[in-house]
């Protein structure tokens, strides 16, 4: 196909030149193919139509993409196939959608019948190979673009997520926890169910159930409104004012505000880091409403935890560091990853609820039915680098009030203060301030609050909740300032000092160093800190003073890699813990289990150890620890289960994967190819296995994509994907389903020739595996399908002759099959093999 890319750019600059320069001049009207072929030497006439030819699409002045099209005395184009989409803006599923309907043929000039996709015209230019397409939504581009639009009739579909936690160990009593989400779409409205039952021991060992969410939602362009029983949270606000102390329990009522699930965006990390000090192996959990939204694995020492798959918004967070099953310490942490709001036109965002609080449908808390309850919070864009916020509640009897200001003073400097108060409780007040540069980023904060934590409760691991168990009633207090900066090389340094007061008071102060090299030819990364933190618990209420080098070496392959760190801290008691751990991690890109973990740490109670795994199956997925404490020699474990059961589209599914709270496709592959493993990539940014069966993918709602489908690996067969796109566009909740064949393919060389044996250009030659078209002298390649060796000629729209070949009489040089000459006879619709 190479010689008629450049014989496309000869044409266009013989037409450049001025051979058609009358002919081809711009006017309002259509100049036909004939026409601006006049201008061309008589020798390009054959080059020019019936044969392949490189041209670039346009729609509505978009870039849709590089193609091979063929064009026709008739006034006609055809699509081949696009070979270059990088420039283009436009969605893959809009691109899917054109090139179904020009592979099939479109007349060229103003569309006068039949005009599918609002089509109003189709032009060719010689003067720069390009061709463009003019639809009716061309003016209606810039809105349509903000936001995604729902799918005409709404979807249906629905997803069960089941998550199973058990834990235990020597001297704890078993736990359970099973949380159930489910997520349906009906129509253009989104139903929402969520609960969870947990067995707990110790003295009240008994089953509690809880439901707090059962409501139906419908999302508009800008809006959304929400019907049932929920618990009130904010939704759709650039900034949330701060309020404390009690939370709305589960409501049965109405809550409406702003909305950007139709607009389009993508996932961010929090502007403001959100850290935690590890004094051992710890992890993180997260909450938001007292719902655990992510939980992360942390070093001990100063971490950054990784904001990037907490969902968009700017709202509170609940941070908890475990430290050997324990609860060592909780913060409240703010997330702050605000849409980019300035469209000054659309200066207010709300959202307002309204309802009785009831724990109807719970035996956990002993919360009376009966209360109202009501809030609202509103954003105002004073600038489009200033958003001014207040928010006002009732809840228990209580009135909270908040207020904030987010400046954005320069490109890389924003400043966030918080003022709020609630009845019963105190005053509250927090500073923010963000610079980055260059080489880093400075970041400074201050809070203050009068804290009450006597009469609140908490969750535990096993999901049970439990009152506080370090009430505390005063003055809160937290400052700090915190400093990173690349140095030359493969150098980075960072820094943070704070002070707090309260239940840990006192001066904290990290210094840390990172070092990316190589040793032995492998990536290793250095990083070596000192520390000088306040008293606390974990520290026995002394200071903890001390020093940490780690490493992490990749051992030849990325999914082999060891860890190792010798340090000092204090210890339980106060003193000094010297200590050193030995980790060795290893991924697997096939089979059930997908990772393998296993660490030994020693310090001054003794030897610890550590082991851990993640496995996924077709009907769950999950991971295990084990761990033997160094300082109570107790082994512990706990194991997490999840699957998911999709329905929609007439199937049902069970997979080991999590549906999620967004949408489903249903994919069932056929194949015959053993191992065969494909790559399912939604363009939005998510990917997946799959494998011969049923399979269920995680897709994105409301937006109008397409799920790729490819081989895994370097080493693909010798096969086509039929369909290698399946496109989709569903509400939240909504399911959709796409049947995928795998076909074993060979390379086929042939000509096509007439009765005469003289060639046949132009013609479209379609098997089941793929389609191509003959060039000048009749040559074409594609792939032909091995189980049906079948091809058929097609002229325009009529099937001129088939052929049914036998790959065991033709020649076969490697996956390459030489067919030689094609007799196809017009009129006859059995072909013949041509005598060579």
């Amino acid at each position: 196909m190479s010689r008629y890319t450049d014989l496309s750019l000869a044409i266009a600059f013989a037409s450049a030149a001025g051979f058609c320069q009358a002919s081809i001049a711009a006017t309002p009207s259509y100049t036909t193919l004939l026409v601006q072929a006049d201008g061309l030497p008589k020798e390009f006439h054959e080059h020019f139509f019936d044969v392949p030819l490189a041209v670039r699409v346009m729609l509505d002045n978009q870039v849709l993409g590089e193609a091979m099209v063929v064009l026709s005395r008739d006034e006609r184009m055809t699509l081949i196939e696009f070979t270059d989409t990088r420039d283009s803006d436009i969605s893959p599923a809009e691109r899917e959608v054109w090139q179904l309907l020009l592979q099939q043929g479109v007349v060229l000039g103003p569309c006068a019948s039949q005009c599918a996709e609002d089509l109003l015209a189709v032009h060719y230019s010689l003067n720069n190979s390009e061709v463009s397409i003019l639809t009716g939504r061309t003016e209606r581009k810039t809105i349509e673009s903000e936001h995604y639009a729902q799918p005409q009739g709404g979807s249906r579909g629905f997803m069960l997520s089941n998550q199973l936690n058990l834990s235990g160990g020597q001297g704890q009593d078993l736990a359970a926890h099973l949380g159930l989400g489910a997520v349906s779409s009906l129509g253009n409205w989104t139903q929402t169910v969520r609960g969870q039952l947990s067995k707990m021991g110790g003295d009240e060992n008994q089953l509690m159930h809880s439901v707090y969410e059962l409501h139906s939602q419908r999302e508009w362009r800008d809006n959304f409104l929400r019907l049932g029983y929920f618990t009130p949270e904010s939704v759709g606000l650039s900034r949330q004012p701060r309020t404390f102390g009690n939370s709305p329990d589960t409501t049965l009522g109405v809550m409406l505000g702003s909305s950007d699930s139709l607009a389009k965006g993508g996932l961010q990390p929090s502007v403001y880091p959100v850290f935690v000090t590890a004094n051992r192996e710890a992890t993180v959990e997260i909450y938001r409403n007292g719902v655990l939204i992510n939980s992360q694995q942390v070093a001990p020492g100063l971490q950054a935890l990784d904001t990037r798959p907490l969902p968009g918004g700017i709202y509170d967070i609940e941070v908890r560091l475990i430290e050997d099953g324990i609860v060592t310490s909780t913060s409240d942490e703010l997330v702050y990853k605000p849409s980019n709001w300035s469209n000054t036109s659309q200066r207010w965002r709300y959202n307002v609820f309204f309802g009785r609080e009831t724990s109807l449908l719970s035996n956990w808390d002993k919360q009376e039915d009966g209360d109202t309850t009501v809030g609202t919070a509103v954003n105002y864009l004073l600038h489009p680098r200033a958003v001014v916020g207040v928010s006002a509640r009732q809840t228990k009897g209580q009135n909270q009030l908040g207020t904030s200001l987010d400046l954005g003073l320069a490109s890389r400097t924003s400043l966030y203060t918080s003022v709020y108060r609630s009845q019963d409780h105190g005053t509250g007040m927090e500073v923010q301030a963000l610079h980055s540069y260059s080489s880093g980023s400075v970041v400074a904060s201050h809070n203050r609050s009068w804290l009450d934590t006597r009469n609140t409760w908490e969750t535990l691991l096993d999901g049970s909740r439990v009152r506080q168990r370090s009430p505390y009633n005063g003055n809160v207090s937290n400052s700090a300032l915190s400093i990173s900066h690349r140095l030359q090389g493969h150098n980075s340094v960072n820094a943070r000092i704070s002070h707090s007061e309260g239940q840990i008071s006192g001066i904290s102060l990290d210094l840390g160093w990172m070092r990316t090299t190589q040793l032995f030819a492998n990536d290793i990364n250095w990083r070596f800190s000192v520390f000088d933190r306040a008293a606390a618990v974990s520290s026995g209420n002394q200071r903890n003073r001390g020093f940490d080098l780690s490493f992490n070496m990749a051992l030849g392959e990325a999914s082999k890699r060891m860890t190792a760190s010798v340090g000092s801290r204090a210890s339980r008691s106060g003193d000094t813990d010297r200590n050193a751990s030995l980790g060795y991690q290893q991924n697997f890109e096939t089979g059930t289990v997908r990772s393998v973990r296993g660490s030994v740490q020693t310090d001054t109670y003794g030897v610890g150890l550590a082991g851990s795994a993640q496995f996924e199956g077709r009907y769950a997925s999950g991971d295990v620890q084990v761990q033997r404490s160094s300082y109570s020699r107790g082994v512990s474990g706990s194991l997490n289960l999840t699957s998911s059961l999709v329905v929609g589209a007439g199937n049902i599914a069970l997979s080991g994967q999590q549906a999620g709270n967004q949408a489903s496709m249903i994919i069932d592959v056929e194949s015959d190819i053993d191992d065969l493993e494909l790559r399912a990539d939604d363009l939005s940014g998510s990917g997946t296995i799959l494998r011969p069966g049923r399979n269920v993918i995680p897709v994105s709602a409301y937006r109008d994509g397409v799920v790729q489908l490819d081989f895994l690996g370097v080493d693909a067969p010798a096969a086509t994907i039929r369909p290698a796109r399946a496109r989709y566009h569903l509400n939240k909740g909504g399911v959709a389903y796409q049947r995928v064949s795998v076909i074993n393919t060979l390379t086929l060389l042939g000509r096509v020739v007439d009765a005469d044996g003289l060639p046949l250009k132009g013609h479209h030659v379609i098997n089941h595996a793929s389609r191509g078209v003959t060039e000048v002298d009749g040559f074409f390649s594609m792939e032909l399908s091995a189980d049906t060796p079948t091809l058929e000629i097609v002229r325009g729209e009529r099937v001129l002759c088939r052929f049914d070949l036998d790959p065991k009489v033709l020649k076969l040089e490697g996956d390459v099959l030489m067919a030689g000459d094609l007799r196809c006879v017009e009129g006859s619709m059995a072909g013949k093999l041509a005598h060579n």
